[in-house]
């Protein structure tokens, strides 16, 4: 995938409006140490692969991607917290409680949080579709998704969970930012209805299949290619879809899950290029970090 550049210019839109409006340094370090800590920028990826799909410019979908990608940091820095997962490396580097403390890493993902929405005003778009962003974002990141999911998530520490409260934590912790990357897109592209609602199942099953692979990593992978510690579920006690399926009912339910994404594609709109969506499935099944 060509997107390096674009990517990269995601992220010098975020760090141009950190740096726009900061008056306090340790802030400004704490949160730019996380958004430059690398990572897949999967969510960013998606949203202009969605874009490239739909035929639309995807320098339209950069300030989205941006303020999507600071919501996404923003839960990993809260989510490495003592109080929450309790984890010393993301991505390859130590998390940001570890390197700042805790009260500068609340607040770092404190900032980026408010900072996305206020970047997000600053898009060109219509502002009736920035209206829309903003709707869909605070609804897939707030009580209506991710956090709902992540408190979900706390409740069934050490609780012996069956496949669908599994999948409802996933469905909102995880799932419903890469929906809000895809259903973004469609807004940007100011896409009909039916496609709308093709494309969130896509994304739907997506969050899935991230999850499920994750879940699968987090047991086959290994500290240096994974950038994070292995285990991490197990010594936490967390359900998976290994510890309720095994390691090879797991890769079946990852193979279903692919196989029914690429189904929704080919009942697309011959108009779109669902290559490019295609190529977002084969990423996921594929990934070794």
């Amino acid at each position: 995938m060509e997107n390096n550049v674009v990517l990269d210019k995601v992220v010098d839109k975020i760090i141009e409006q950190l740096k726009l409006n900061t008056i306090n340094t340790s802030l400004l370090e704490s949160s730019v140490y996380s958004i430059n800590a690398g990572g897949k920028r999967f969510r960013p990826l998606l949203l202009l692969q969605t874009l490239k799909a739909l035929g639309t410019d995807v320098n339209l979908g950069i300030i989205p991607a941006a303020s999507l990608e600071m919501i996404h940091t923003y839960s990993l820095i809260h989510d490495d917290l003592p109080a929450m997962d309790d984890d010393e490396l993301r991505r390859g580097k130590p998390t940001n409680h570890i390197v700042y403390g805790e009260a500068t890493a609340i607040l770092a993902g404190d900032n980026l949080l408010t900072e996305s929405f206020n970047l997000l005003t600053k898009s060109k778009l219509s502002p009736e579709q920035i209206v829309k962003l903003v709707t869909l974002y605070s609804k897939c990141a707030g009580q209506l998704g991710m956090i709902s999911g992540q408190m979900l998530d706390i409740e069934a520490t050490e609780k012996e969970l069956t496949i669908l409260e599994l999948e409802e934590i996933h469905r909102n912790k995880t799932g419903e930012l890469i929906v809000a990357a895809i259903e973004a897109a469609t807004i940007i592209a100011n896409s009909e209805s039916h496609v709308t609602e093709s494309l969130k199942l896509f994304g739907e099953k997506l969050g899935l299949l991230f999850q499920v692979t994750d879940d699968i990593l987090d047991v086959t992978g290994t500290t240096e290619t994974l950038g994070k510690h292995i285990g991490s579920d197990e010594k936490n006690n967390k359900t998976t879809y290994v510890s309720l399926l095994g390691l090879d009912g797991a890769k079946e339910v990852k193979t279903t899950l692919a196989n029914e994404m690429k189904d929704i594609l080919n009942t697309l709109d011959k108009d779109i290029q669902i290559s490019e969506l295609m190529e977002i499935v084969e990423l996921i099944v594929n990934r070794t970090k």
